[in-house]
């Protein structure tokens, strides 16, 4: 394993967030503090409680999750379009590094990125409401393993992407309507039973519940089947990357 290398791409990577600090940090804790202000403070003056739960404190794992979901993602499918925008792509591929090395660096680093994040939110969220984490090593499984699980399906978005584009159509399109309609905002018991069934079709709901859980002890799905499926979904985009470097899609030409 050639940790030099590992280490190199994972540095420029951090480094770039280094210098875009207000975009990379400060917007989605900017964000995130007006979630709280307008559902916390609006809506959860008609919503009180959610299963004993306060609404604005409720909401503290979903807000946390969308943002992993998002960030993980674009950080990921940036860091590994840009070098195929400018070219230098090539010479990473024909350097003495591993597929695996390539991997771990990007994806090390846009986990990172995200995690960061996560922290900063939910230090952020304590100012705004009593937050309480029933299982800390379950919350931080979730945390890595969400990340891990959206930094290697934005590295496969990014490799796919032929342009800014489609870098940005499934971040848009996809996954953040199904964070809004994964629980981010409210329990899925609070739906009418065919919605409540439909939704379950939904991954984000998954890992919003099972996160959820870490820190309230209250869950939608039970907490190892959203283990499970976090775990499933992480294994498909690890087949998918593999699959990628294997056959060269969209990197040999």
């Amino acid at each position: 394993m050639n940790f030099r290398a590992i280490w190199s791409i994972y540095y420029t990577e951090m480094a770039r967030t280094a210098r875009t600090l207000m975009q990379s940090v400060a917007s989605p804790v900017l964000s995130t503090s007006l979630y709280f202000v307008v559902f916390g403070g609006a809506i959860g003056s008609a919503i009180p409680e959610i299963e004993g739960i306060s609404y604005g404190a409720f909401i503290v794992p979903g807000l946390i999750m969308l943002t992993l979901l998002t960030q993980s993602t674009s950080n990921a499918s940036f860091g590994i379009y840009f070098p195929k925008f400018i070219g230098t792509i090539y010479e990473l591929l024909s350097a003495p590094v591993s597929y695996l090395e390539i991997v771990i660096g990007f994806v090390g680093a846009a986990a990172t990125k995200s995690i960061i994040l996560g922290v900063i939110i939910l230090v952020t969220a304590t100012f705004f409401v009593d937050v309480r984490i029933q299982s800390p090593v379950v919350m931080v499984l979730f945390l890595v393993l969400t990340s891990l699980t959206f930094s290697l399906l934005g590295f496969i978005i990014g490799i796919w992407a032929k342009g800014f584009e489609q870098l940005q159509i499934v971040p848009l399109l996809i996954i953040t309507p199904l964070a809004f309609l994964g629980g981010t905002f409210y329990s899925i018991n609070m739906l009418p039973p065919f919605w409540q069934t439909a939704t379950l079709f939904n991954p984000v709901v998954y890992l919003v519940s099972g996160f959820r859980w870490s820190f309230y002890g209250i869950s939608d799905v039970n907490v190892w089947i959203s283990l499970g499926a976090t775990v499933l979904f992480l294994a498909v985009c690890v087949a998918v990357v593999a699959w990628i470097f294997r056959t060269g899609y969209r990197l040999k030409t």
